[in-house]
């Protein structure tokens, strides 16, 4: 016979089991703060799209489980994680369990947002493999991120993850300081050294050397590099080095 009643208002003595295994809220909320609740009966209650909040609450304050790295993960993650629970753990999580977060779709885009932040900030003090297989294999904020972290193998990593984009990369190209070596990287790259505003954005820099801007400019028709000279802000005695290029081409 079905009950009519949550379980553990009859029985305050339910075990998890039986608890999750009921039809009531209430009961999910008893099982959530359960001092016996193992992880895999926490990650089954996780698994619950329609977990309400305070079940959620109870699973991040039991501190049976959530020392657990799936359930924490689980509980993070989340859709129906409140901030105020989900933005703490993340100091809580290592490096690729944070990557894997950025990467999961059903993670909510604010907490994404965090988690990309938080990946990016702490870059500078992980070790040179970690940011290498970040920049490899992280979300497309992460890898431009990395694109100018000053170790050439970074940079390269981060060039062949398939979610960077040229958006991002013109975005990198923007940044305050940039390597010479990453703007030779992107010069002698097959796929994009041929886009146009990869071109322009070394142009721009003013890190480049003449040899490597005489380089970029052979790859530009002329009313792409007077466009340049005209319309674009460049370092000193840069115009007159692109209009060598204009008389030479």
């Amino acid at each position: 016979m079905t009950n009519r009643r949550p379980i553990s208002l009859d029985n305050p003595d339910a075990n998890p089991e039986e608890l999750i295994a009921s039809s009531f809220v209430e009961d999910l909320v008893v099982a959530a703060k359960h001092p016996a609740l193992m992880e895999d009966l926490a990650l089954a209650i996780l698994r619950r799209r329609d977990l309400p909040v305070v079940a959620l609450e109870e699973i991040a304050r039991n501190h049976s489980v959530i020392k657990r790295r799936k359930v924490l993960v689980g509980v993070v993650e989340h859709q129906r994680t409140p901030r105020h629970i989900s933005l703490p753990l993340l100091r809580r999580l290592f490096t690729f369990e944070l990557m894997q977060l950025a990467l999961t779709p059903s993670v909510l885009p604010d907490i994404k947002l965090a988690v990309e932040e938080s990946l990016v900030g702490k870059s500078a003090t992980l070790a040179l493999g970690e940011r290498i297989t970040l920049a490899r294999r992280g979300s497309t904020k992460v890898a431009g991120a990395l694109l100018v972290d000053g170790q050439t193998t970074v940079s390269e990593a981060a060039l062949q993850n398939p979610r960077i984009t040229e958006a991002s990369i013109v975005k990198a190209l923007g940044r305050p300081e940039i390597p010479l070596t990453f703007l030779i990287m992107l010069a002698n790259h097959s796929k994009w050294s041929l886009r146009r505003e990869i071109q322009i954005g070394i142009l721009r820099r003013r890190e480049a050397t003449d040899s490597l801007v005489l380089k970029i400019a052979a790859k530009l028709p002329k009313p792409a590099i007077k466009e340049v000279i005209t319309q674009a802000r460049l370092p000193a005695g840069r115009k007159e080095l692109l209009q060598t290029a204009l008389i030479r081409g």
